[in-house]
């Protein structure tokens, strides 16, 4: 993982880095004609909302930590949040809770546990992840493969200097990501006249299910079939994140934050954006539901 070469004021040591933990800040916003996406944080809520309990600004680069599992060792006195999927949180064995600053001292280990619910949690150390650069941003997008790689065991994350106020608060009252069905609302999609009429009142009255095949690109879902009344080949147009894209198979994919940014298959309906935060703490087995809003 490079590093800038300013402004490093310590570093996390890497003992394990769980399934997979990436670095992710604001995204790469206005590069789409580049054939870039945005990409950043899946979960935008609860990344903004680790950075303010550590006194960083909102747009800061953090860990984004799925399922869980990542041990690291500060080597200097740090001061930490986690927020989003609520993973049990340990320094030396002792344990702390989710969206609160925690205080780890020089050479302390810090681990975090499975979450017993949703997918992603925001580790934000005061100062920001100082990795370099790449188009403007520190997030890695693993569809384009830009940015800096996943953690791995060995490698450090360079933290920078703090900066401004330190906030004076114990806790941030948030509510843990849903075990049960998640209901989303939506708005008719570009191409909702590709697909019949009972298309739609299938998916707003269906239940989908989140099926392995998902990742930060996007989540296959499993559910009733969204018959098309077009059939023809449709030219590849733009995408946007929360964008319900179906496939052949009549099965849709919610678009997440590293999706591509164009396609070819008809889109039904896009997510609204503060319900894409909530879809991206979807559990594979967990169930979907749809709720129009906008025209009839």
């Amino acid at each position: 993982m490079s590093v800038e070469g300013t402004g490093i004021a310590g570093h996390l040591s890497v003992l394990e880095p769980g399934p997979l933990t990436t670095v992710q800040d604001g995204g790469r916003p206005g590069l789409a004609h580049l054939g870039i996406g945005r990409s950043g944080a899946a979960d935008r809520s609860s990344y903004r909302l680790a950075n303010r309990l550590v006194g960083n600004r909102e747009d800061d680069a953090t860990l984004e930590v799925t399922l869980g599992g990542l041990v690291v060792r500060a080597d200097r006195d740090l001061l930490i949040a986690v927020t989003g999927a609520p993973c049990p949180i340990t320094v030396d064995g002792i344990e702390y809770g989710a969206n609160s600053p925690v205080l780890i001292r020089a050479d302390q280990q810090l681990s975090l546990g499975s979450p017993a619910s949703g997918m992603r949690s925001y580790l934000a150390v005061r100062g920001g992840v100082r990795v370099a650069e790449v188009l403007g941003s520190r997030s890695t997008d693993i569809l384009a493969g830009i940015g800096p790689d996943p953690l791995t065991a060995g490698g450090v994350v360079p933290i920078g200097p703090p900066y401004g106020a330190q906030p004076e608060l114990d806790v941030a009252a948030v509510a843990a990501p849903a075990e049960a069905d998640l209901t989303l609302s939506m708005h008719a999609g570009p191409r909702d006249d590709w697909f019949t009429p009972a298309a739609m009142q299938s998916l707003l009255q269906g239940r989908y299910e989140v099926t392995g095949q998902s990742n930060r690109v996007g989540m296959r879902l499993s559910g009733p079939e969204l018959e098309r009344s077009r059939t023809e080949e449709l030219p590849s147009e733009g995408m946007v994140t929360g964008a319900l894209q179906v496939s052949p198979a009549g099965q849709p994919t919610l678009f997440l934050a590293d999706h591509p940014v164009t396609g070819g298959y008809p889109v039904i309906a896009v997510v609204a954006a503060a319900d894409v935060d909530r879809a991206a703490q979807a559990r594979p087995g967990q169930h979907l539901r749809f709720r129009r809003i906008g025209r009839g």
